[in-house]
């Protein structure tokens, strides 16, 4: 099958297309033929070797941890999961190839188009993960730093939907997309904390940074401190004193699929830029480089 991976840390330089085998599922687990395959901002940092010490990397090495595709085999044991069946998930084995095994899978409505299916299970995960541990209520005011990526665009809405307010922070360029998804949009940089206190004068309840661009300074002084305050993307956080939200604690299928029903329905807002399985690295380079509206999804022939 072909597969993109990479045998030495780097740039996206090192990703390179090849052929390999192609996976067998075990006990538990499903093989996948992938139909798209979602890009995160970890797959570049595991590709860099910068969170080696967290993901130990076996070279070659094939990035993606989500996927949504068409079950092709099942492995012993799995009863709830058919060949043939439409399914998103997170892929045991790197999603950036023609075939993936998995254990969490969900099944995909048939009215969510492919892509539209990769984009959600590692951003609906974090950011509903990121929203418990802060505790998000109706009547609050959440602050989101980077709101408008792949889990900003589903954290602005979840949030939204639990009753909060939320102000999110991007360039200028996506103002309107935050405002489109029911966030108080704002810029982020010099003179942030003055145009958040302006937009909410009784203070903010929380802090999702989703950027980690050095905004933890900012949001412990709107805070008064470091309570409520949780990062995904600031290696810094813990020398400020700051909860770092790392890995998923546990992926729930059922979860998924009620998420992946409202999208398909038009409920929760996906908005996703493609490119071919062979373009791999430039959807990389795309989203080392930030600023990117929504999800990157590669799409598999």
């Amino acid at each position: 099958m072909k597969a993109i991976l990479f045998d030495r840390f780097g740039g996206t330089e090192v990703l390179r297309e090849a052929d390999i085998e192609v996976p067998q599922p075990g006990p538990g687990q499903v093989r996948v033929r992938v139909k798209a395959s979602g890009v995160n901002g970890l797959d570049g940092k595991i590709r860099s070797g910068m969170l080696e010490a967290v993901y130990p990397t076996t070279f070659p090495s094939v990035p993606g941890g989500e996927l949504a595709g068409v079950v092709d085999a099942v492995g012993e044991g799995v009863r709830d999961v058919q060949v043939g069946d439409e399914v998103l998930g997170w892929a045991d084995t790197g999603s950036y190839a023609e075939y993936a095994l998995a254990t969490i899978v969900a099944p995909k409505p048939a009215d969510l188009e492919w892509q539209d299916a990769a984009a959600l299970p590692v951003a609906s995960e974090t950011a509903e993960r990121v929203l418990n541990l802060l505790g998000v209520t109706a009547g609050e005011t959440v602050l989101m730093h980077g709101a408008a990526g792949g889990v900003g665009t589903l954290a602005v809405q979840l949030a939204t939907a639990r009753g909060a307010r939320v102000i999110g922070t991007a360039g200028p360029a996506n103002q309107a997309y935050l405002t489109s998804l029911g966030a108080t949009a704002t810029v982020y940089g010099e003179g942030l904390v003055e145009r958040v206190r302006e937009l909410a004068p009784d203070g903010v309840d929380a802090v999702f940074d989703l950027a980690g661009k050095g905004a933890l300074e900012d949001s412990i002084s709107l805070r008064g401190g470091t309570e409520r305050i949780v990062t995904i993307a600031d290696f810094r956080a813990r020398q400020l004193g700051i909860t770092f939200a790392q890995g998923p604690a546990q992926a729930a299928p059922e979860r998924l699929a009620a998420l992946a029903q409202d999208a398909a329905a038009g409920k929760l807002v996906t908005t996703v830029t493609s490119y071919p399985l062979d373009q791999a690295a430039t959807a990389q380079q795309v989203s080392d480089a930030g600023h990117v509206r929504g999800k990157l999804v590669l799409t598999v022939a």
